[in-house]
């Protein structure tokens, strides 16, 4: 049986008085999808911005593939293959999308340049960014910037990528394009954990869910039995009931 790729252990990470992470604890295991969600405020950027080692938690602690790697620098984690991408996107506006790519994929100079070029042209290829390529990153609509932002963290060759609304702000078919690029990422062998408010592209991704709410993890498990059960619900929607799920027939016809 494989072992989890990532490991968190009792986690807390505190900004003065408030507690925004209070003692999670979960596993990942390689080749999967995994969806957080939560209210506003329930602590998943601040999860994500510790597994990342943008932040270091006060307690608890964090394995990688077999290593504790609690409080790492980013660096140090993108080199053992964790990347992430941001709510805000902030791409190189100056540099034309192919040299954005590029960039993720000089890994501070571990990489040569040669070798950083035919990554980013596959990454870009994967991202179906090959029509915008040598345009300006900044004149981008959104679902471009998303986009790249999403293939800039490939580009790093990360086994773990964690996403972070990348979805937020899109139309639903660049949604159906989104959800279609996040399957491909896994099937190309890279795991998955994706913040997201969209529910239908929740649904549609996560094997498993992980619910937060002010910094607990009151749920985990399959998204359709998670998002039914009484505790999720009063997150939500206080004591109101949840609409059910669609059935299997009904998502083959169903678009939110």
């Amino acid at each position: 049986m494989s072992q989890p790729l990532l490991e968190v252990h009792n986690v807390v990470k505190r900004f003065g008085g408030l507690t925004a992470v209070d003692h999670v604890s979960f596993e990942v295991m390689p080749g999967r999808i995994i969806g957080v969600i939560g209210p506003n405020g329930s602590g998943k950027t601040t999860l994500f911005a510790n597994v990342s080692g943008f932040q270091t938690p006060e307690e608890g602690e964090i394995r990688f593939d077999g290593r504790v790697i609690t409080g790492m620098r980013p660096s140090v984690l993108c080199e053992l293959g964790i990347a992430r991408t941001f709510q805000i996107v902030q791409p190189f506006a100056g540099l034309s999308v192919f040299d954005n790519v590029v960039a993720g994929a000089l890994r501070g100079g571990r990489t040569t340049l040669k070798e950083a070029k035919l990554k980013a042209a596959q990454i870009i290829e994967l991202c179906g960014l090959q029509p915008v390529s040598t345009q300006m990153a900044g004149v981008l609509p959104i679902a471009g910037r998303k986009r790249l932002e999403v293939a800039r963290a490939l580009a790093t060759g990360p086994k773990l990528l964690l996403l972070d609304e990348v979805m937020a702000g899109l139309r639903p078919t660049e949604v159906d394009d989104a959800i279609a690029l996040v399957r491909q990422i896994r099937d190309s062998g890279v795991t998955v954990i994706l913040v997201e408010h969209l529910m239908r592209a929740v649904m549609a991704l996560s094997e498993e869910l992980l619910v937060l709410q002010q910094g607990k993890l009151i749920a985990r498990g399959d998204p359709h039995t998670v998002c039914n059960q009484p505790e999720v619900i009063r997150a939500y929607f206080g004591e109101a009931k949840v609409p059910e799920a669609p059935t299997n027939s009904q998502k083959s016809t169903h678009h939110a």
